[in-house]
């Protein structure tokens, strides 16, 4: 199973999030995340929609970006309603 895992110092991550290295949303919550210094466990998925099946049975869906943190155990997903959110209750 594809499934790389980028720590961004995991030991205090409060949020994982799922994304893809080449999706400009999910840059954009990336961006938000580390302007913030928000500690984060990224997890890469597959560039295929059909290979994410694991993403899937966590959040319902097959796109990304998605975080799942206390508060969306089963995801958030929109690039913008992640960024609205994160620095709402984050910052």
């Amino acid at each position: 199973m594809y499934n790389p895992v980028t720590a961004h110092d995991t030991a205090m991550a409060e949020i994982d999030l799922y994304d893809r290295p080449d999706c400009p949303y999910s840059k954009r919550v990336r961006r938000v995340l580390d302007v913030l210094s928000v500690d984060y466990e990224e997890t890469i998925v597959p560039s295929d929609k059909d290979d994410r099946d694991e993403l899937e049975s966590l959040t319902g869906q097959r796109g990304v970006p998605v975080i799942i943190d206390d508060n969306h155990p089963n995801g958030l997903s929109g690039s913008g309603d992640i960024a609205d959110y994160i620095k709402t209750n984050y910052e």
